[in-house]
């Protein structure tokens, strides 16, 4: 396993062409699942609040990041 990730490489990665479609895919699909279980009902019931808004983009966000992470962290071990 080579030299350690830096921040830096990492944001880096976050708009890799080669994992951007797949990280897309992901924060899509599972973002989609964890907005509904954590913010479903209040957007049916029509109570979203600005902080709830805030909440549902980081549901999306996060598979984002981890899914780059993960694919960042194959390829470094890879090389």
């Amino acid at each position: 396993m080579g030299q350690m990730t830096t921040p830096k490489t990492y944001w880096q990665s976050l708009k890799d062409p080669r994992f951007v479609p797949t990280a897309l895919r992901v924060a899509l699909v599972i973002g989609s699942l964890l907005f509904i279980i954590n913010h479903g009902a209040a957007l049916w019931q029509g109570t979203m609040t600005r902080q709830r808004w805030l909440s549902g983009l980081l549901t999306y966000i996060v598979p984002y990041c981890v899914s780059i992470h993960g694919q960042y962290t194959n390829q470094r071990q890879q090389d």
